[in-house]
C-alpha cells in the first residue's frame, strides 16, 4: 500500500501544528486508505485555519454562515469509495483538501470528553472518506461513515473516552 503525499499549509495561530500532530494526521490518512484498500499513491493538501477563516470557506462553499470543525474539497467526484479497478489519470492521485479548524477540534474534545488527538483523528478520517465520496445525507449513508470512522481510530488506538 503505497503512502499518501500529504502537504500541510497553516494559516491559523491558535492551536500549535507540531510534528506529532502532523504524524497523527499522516497515520489516520494512512490507516483510513488502507482499510479503504486503495491500492495506488494517493495526495492529499491539508489546511490548518483560524474560525474566522472556516467560517467565510463555510458561508462560500455551502451557503452556512458558521464556524464549523471541518471541510473537504473533493477533486474527484467518487460516490461511495473509489471504483474497484479504478485506474487513476494521475500518480499519486489528488483526492483534494481537507480544511481543518483546530480551534474548533480544542472546543470540541472538551465538549465530547476526549482527547485534541482523538478530535484531530475523528475530523481527518471524516474529511477523507467525504474525498473518497461517502456522504452522511440519509441516515444508513451516516451509519456507514461512523462505523469506518471508528475502525480507523481504533486500530490506531483512538477510542472515545
Amino acid at each position: 500500500m503505497p503512502r499518501p503525499s500529504l502537504s500541510f499549509s497553516n494559516r491559523q495561530r491558535g492551536v500549535a501544528v507540531d510534528r506529532p500532530l502532523r504524524d497523527l494526521i499522516r497515520a489516520c490518512c494512512q490507516e483510513a486508505l488502507l482499510q479503504e484498500a486503495v491500492p495506488f499513491a494517493c495526495a492529499i493538501s491539508l489546511s490548518f485555519v483560524s474560525p474566522q477563516e472556516i467560517r467565510a470557506l463555510n458561508a462560500a462553499a455551502r451557503g452556512v454562515d458558521a464556524v464549523t470543525d471541518v471541510l473537504s474539497f473533493p477533486l474527484e467526484e467518487f460516490e461511495g469509495g473509489i471504483p474497484q479497478g479504478y485506474r487513476p489519470p494521475l500518480r499519486p492521485l489528488p483526492l483534494g483538501d481537507i480544511v481543518l479548524c483546530l480551534a474548533r477540534a480544542a472546543e470540541q474534545a472538551g465538549e465530547y470528553g476526549h482527547s485534541f488527538a482523538r478530535e484531530c483523528g475523528f475530523l481527518t478520517v471524516h474529511a477523507l472518506l467525504h474525498l473518497l465520496g461517502y456522504d452522511h445525507e440519509t441516515p444508513q449513508q451516516e451509519q456507514i461513515m461512523l462505523e469506518k470512522q471508528e475502525r480507523v481510530l481504533s486500530a490506531l488506538g483512538l477510542e472515545r473516552g
